[in-house]
């Protein structure tokens, strides 16, 4: 028989599972690892019909994605055009990034799956009398493993002509040149220090819903048990 258990731990567990996987995607999915060197906007054909000035910006950067101004564009609210620079994952401008991609995919793909899973640990507790909570901490522990691979690997991408392009002939590893960091990195780097908070918290959901209290609202035959 199956018994929805619900304690705020296992609970909070798995709503820090899903979002940290979300937030790890998305983060990987972004344009905004690396902020470009300010480029002046052309004047060829905006600023001549208006006669105002438009003010420099800042193109972005990220593993597979970019965005950047197109010129025809100037007059448009939206002038920004972004999308992948790299058709195939060989296109990918850097070896390091290349790696990046791969630990980084590995890592989310683990924490998707860990996510979806605990959605049905209300139900489900145990496979082959192993805790599942305890399971999927060690899963989430390797992907935080993962995910630390992909973040070091990522600033020794920095030197590569596509980064440099960017961030102006200064740029080399571990170097940001002119460029900054971008909200996407600092996302996927504050994702993998949650994800290890999950790994460790997977633990105490697992005291949660094995407890004495639980074993006595079992024992009294309901199938629905909620507790703080």
């Amino acid at each position: 028989m199956c018994h929805v258990i619900v304690t705020c731990r296992s609970m909070l567990w798995t709503l820090l599972s899903i979002v940290v996987a979300f937030a790890e995607l998305i983060a990987f999915m972004s344009a905004d690892w690396l902020i470009g060197k300010a480029k002046p906007s052309s004047s060829e054909d905006g600023d001549n019909r208006t006669g105002g000035t438009q003010e420099p910006y800042r193109p972005t950067l990220g593993i597979y994605w970019r965005c950047i101004r197109v010129s025809h564009m100037q007059l448009s609210r939206r002038d920004k055009l972004c999308g992948p620079y790299a058709e195939s994952f060989s296109e990918i401008a850097s070896g390091f990034w290349q790696a990046t991609a791969i630990f980084l995919a590995m890592g989310i793909v683990i924490l998707c799956t860990v996510a979806l899973v605990s959605v049905f640990t209300m139900c489900v507790q145990s496979i082959m009398k192993k805790s599942i909570f305890n399971v999927c901490g060690l899963l989430q522990g390797i992907a935080g493993l993962f995910l630390i691979l992909g973040l070091i690997l990522y600033p020794a991408g920095w030197g590569c002509t596509k980064a440099r392009n960017y961030c102006g002939d200064y740029a080399s590893a571990y170097k940001l040149g002119d460029c900054s960091l971008g909200w996407a990195f600092y996302t996927a780097i504050g994702g993998t220090v949650l994800t290890f908070i999950c790994a460790v918290f997977s633990a105490q959901a697992e005291i949660a819903t094995s407890s004495d209290k639980v074993q006595e609202e079992i024992e009294e035959g309901k199938n629905l048990i909620c507790l703080l």
